[in-house]
């Protein structure tokens, strides 16, 4: 079993790679963030003819999450309700496997813009209302799979320019003791469980040549629960998408469960 994230930065701009992606990439479950549209132009037809069957939780001009499967999504639940918030950040579904059922949490973390400033406050509230959230979320949900675009770097390790960047957003301490606080709850990180290539990274600035030059950022990510950690077998950064003609700026994430 094959579950993908991927920040798409608007949909209705990049449904037509969205779709030849998984042409080429029939993963079973994808996390999309940053939809930037409403419920009512979410482009179900579409997917389901792709073979996918999709609920969303969309936002008008920002934000917005969706999960799509290719088997039927249950017990779907969007937001959180450990936080009240006005943003269309998270949305959770329960999907069958083999080996029993998986719930996948989806999120579109928040940004934080800089350390100190209002927006900053807001992402630490939003992540510590997560950390609850997914706490009890592990309770009922053993077997689960949190994903998304988290606008978090980890580790030094996870950026072009640790020292340069050292405290600035993405990078804070505040924020990768939050990132820390979700593994503490029985979460691994997917792809630190394997060998990767060193500078691998899934998001890339459009300005300055970014992806040329690979002046990048691992902001996206997926983490698995105590349960099927056993299960995992790769987890890679597939940056095929972001050469596209007018991409995202970030590109899919994909982990293999069995």
């Amino acid at each position: 079993m094959r579950i993908a994230t991927w920040n798409v930065n608007s949909l209705s701009v990049r449904l037509p790679q969205v779709l030849e992606w998984l042409a080429a990439n029939p993963v079973d479950v994808l996390g999309l963030q940053e939809l930037k549209l409403t419920d009512d132009k979410f482009p179900h037809e579409a997917l389901a003819e792709a073979g996918y069957q999709a609920v969303a939780f969309g936002q008008k001009t920002y934000n917005g999450v969706a999960l799509l499967s290719r088997t039927e999504l249950k017990d779907v639940v969007r937001a959180n309700p450990q936080f009240a918030d006005e943003q269309s950040r998270i949305i959770a579904g329960t999907v069958a496997s083999p080996a029993g059922d998986i719930r996948v949490i989806n999120c579109y973390f928040v940004n934080g813009q800089e350390p100190g400033s209002d927006k900053f406050a807001y992402k630490l509230r939003w992540l510590a209302g997560l950390d609850a959230y997914v706490k009890a979320e592990l309770a009922l949900h053993p077997r689960l799979v949190l994903v998304g675009d988290f606008n978090v770097a980890p580790e030094d390790r996870d950026s072009y320019d640790p020292d340069g960047l050292r405290e600035t957003i993405h990078h804070t301490s505040e924020e990768r003791n939050a990132f820390q606080a979700l593994l503490n709850l029985g979460l691994s990180d997917a792809y630190r469980m394997f060998e990767q290539p060193e500078k691998s990274y899934s998001w890339w600035d459009y300005r300055m040549l970014g992806f040329q030059k690979n002046r990048g950022l691992r902001i996206d990510h997926i983490l698995v629960s105590e349960a099927l950690k056993g299960s995992v077998s790769a987890c890679t950064i597939d940056r095929a998408p972001r050469k596209n003609k007018q991409p995202s700026d970030h590109t899919p994430v994909v982990v293999t469960l069995g």
